[in-house]
């Protein structure tokens, strides 16, 4: 059950970062981190790793963007 609310968060997350990869919304994976990273700590509750490794990779692709852009852009 935990893996499974966590798949759905990190589709939050990937559905709120999308739209931050367009230049000047880059300040919406400020948004998103936490997100990532909380669905990332319930997928850690579940005997599946599929969901945490998801929330993980949402937030590596966030924190990508965030560099590229230079924490704001």
């Amino acid at each position: 059950m935990f893996n499974l609310i966590s798949i759905l968060i990190g589709l939050v997350a990937l559905l709120l970062a999308i739209p931050s990869a367009i230049p000047l919304l880059g300040w919406g994976n400020w948004i998103v981190l936490p997100i990532a990273l909380v669905g990332a700590s319930i997928g850690a509750l579940s005997r599946s790793d599929k969901g945490r490794n998801f929330c993980l990779i949402v937030f590596a692709l966030a924190t990508v963007r965030l560099m590229l852009g230079g924490g704001i852009f």
